[in-house]
């Protein structure tokens, strides 16, 4: 059974910084695709950045210049590195992969979420 676990998720005022990470786990899991999303209370839920296996990476233009996706293949982890907290960056912020176990074509999964809320 995969799973994704996010942490690193709290109470920050605005200006400070916060790492989020989403940690993989399941029997010879190799990630492909990662992402991160955020849902706020009573909106829709958002992309906020992505990483492909090769490195590359994509941002919202919301958070371009504040936030950093990065991954370690090694301990099957995705972070964010979120600068510059502002209010609106209140929500909760999910892991979102595309994942293959051994031989078995990719799937795509979610992790559970993890709450990051910005007091002005």
């Amino acid at each position: 059974q995969v799973r994704l676990v996010e942490s690193g998720g709290g109470l920050v005022q605005s200006g400070g910084s916060l790492r989020l990470s989403c940690a993989a786990s399941g029997f010879a899991v190799s990630l492909n695709w990662m992402a991160w999303y955020r849902q706020a209370p009573g909106k829709e839920r958002e992309f906020v950045a992505s990483i492909k296996s090769i490195g590359t990476t994509d941002y919202v233009d919301s958070v371009k210049g504040r936030f950093t996706i990065s991954r370690d293949n090694r301990k099957n982890t995705l972070y964010l590195q979120m600068n510059s907290l502002k209010p609106e960056d209140t929500a909760v912020y999910l892991c979102n992969a595309d994942i293959r176990r051994g031989t078995i074509p990719p799937d795509n999964y979610w992790g559970k979420g993890t709450l990051v809320t910005v007091s002005s």
